[in-house]
């Protein structure tokens, strides 16, 4: 009798989680290269433009800089010239010396403005560029769990990079599960319109002869 009650119970355990398993939702995969979206976001480009200019920017800067600091050089050399002058007085000459030692000293401090505004630069604009990235990773990644909900997906894959070994983090998927085109379409939605270019102006009539 405990047998036949021990071998009801256990199908009744099974019964039960079969139960369960037939209702959990039939799992619905999509893929979706995050790194493309990213790169053909109007947001993106519209940074990079912005990153360039800085750049642009800051290397005018630091030859402006360096332009500077040559001059400290030039006078540097001519002061060091001075002092090796047989034709000038010995005060003149040690004059020219002790002068020499100051613009060095002014050479180093250039050298160092010119470091630290290098480091300073490059620290700030990876700050800017990795902040950008973060939001805007942000943001897309809302507007793929967006669309995946409304086409009944219960998993999205990034399909963009390599694992830890390599190799693609996806290995193959069928075109039809793929919902790249339609985060694309949805976050270039509002991409401003671009800059009208000014109309030619009208050629002048030739003159009747």
């Amino acid at each position: 009798m405990n047998k036949m009650i021990r071998t009801l119970l256990t199908l009744a355990a099974f019964s039960a989680g079969s139960t369960a398993l037939l209702a959990q939702p039939a799992v619905k995969l999509v893929v979706v290269d995050m790194a493309k979206v990213y790169d053909n976001h109007y947001k993106t480009e519209e940074a990079n433009a912005k990153f360039r200019d800085a750049e642009q920017k800051a290397q005018e800067q630091v030859e402006e800089l360096n332009k500077q600091g040559q001059s400290l050089v030039d006078e540097y050399k001519e002061l060091v010239d001075q002092s090796k002058n047989t034709l000038l007085t010995a005060e003149a000459r040690s004059k020219a010396e002790a002068d020499s030692q100051k613009k060095m000293e002014d050479i180093q401090r250039k050298q160092g403005e010119v470091q630290n505004f290098r480091q300073n630069t490059q620290r700030s604009l990876q700050q800017r560029i990795k902040l950008h990235r973060d939001l805007l990773l942000e943001e897309i990644g809302k507007v793929v769990t967006d669309l995946a909900k409304r086409n009944g997906a219960t998993l999205v894959l990034d399909k963009s990079g390599p694992t830890l070994f390599g190799i693609p983090s996806v290995l193959y998927s069928d075109a039809a599960y793929d919902i790249t085109d339609a985060v694309l379409a949805e976050v270039n939605k509002d991409r401003p319109a671009p800059a009208a270019t000014p109309a030619a102006a009208p050629a002048a009539p030739e003159a009747k002869k």
